[in-house]
């Protein structure tokens, strides 16, 4: 799942840096969590808006719905920016990379429609193949894909050792910080 909050040009990203460094690690140890990525984009750093946008990856829904309803976390980010919708997908695939055991420092989320047209058999084989392949990659903490069957969606998201990520594909990210408390079960490391 994902929410991304898009803040104004001239927004202060120091306010979400200090905020992730306070509390990004109440979730070191929440049950049913995989991999929660502390994401964000910094106009100071180049990319083109200011946005804070945390990408988890569940073992289990019910701890994600523990996270959105069961109050104290997802509350805390409606209470200040508002309640911003919140995307999510099937799991496909979650692969540990080679570097799965260093710190994660950028992050790319690539994402494609499927044809209407098509079985999606082929196109997530497909996209599966891509995942191992980054997976095996140089600099890749790790790398999954799911599907979302209503918009018929691939998310392709992978989390990468250094702080510039080659030539992935899709949105490129700044990692501010990782909580893996389920990332033996997720990625069978």
């Amino acid at each position: 799942m994902q929410y991304e909050i898009t803040l104004p040009t001239d927004y202060d990203m120091g306010i979400i840096r200090r905020r992730v460094e306070a509390t990004g690690h109440r979730l070191d140890d929440f049950d049913g969590l995989g991999v929660k990525a502390y994401l964000i984009q910094d106009r100071a750093n180049g990319a083109m808006v200011n946005q804070y946008a945390p990408f988890y990856l569940w073992n289990d829904p019910a701890g994600m719905g523990r996270f959105l309803w069961g109050g104290g976390f997802f509350t805390a980010i409606c209470t200040s920016f508002g309640r911003p919708p919140v995307r999510h997908w099937t799991g496909v695939e979650a692969l540990a990379g080679p570097d799965v055991d260093q710190p994660a420092l950028s992050a790319t989320k690539h994402t494609w429609q499927l044809s209407s047209d098509v079985d999606p058999a082929d196109p997530v084989a497909e996209a599966l193949e891509t995942v191992r392949k980054t997976a095996a990659g140089a600099d890749v903490h790790s790398s999954a894909i799911a599907v979302d069957p209503t918009r018929w969606e691939v998310v392709h998201f992978t989390l990468w050792s250094s702080p510039e990520p080659g030539a992935a594909p899709g949105t490129r990210y700044q990692v501010l910080h990782l909580s893996t408390p389920g990332t033996k079960d997720l990625l069978g490391h």
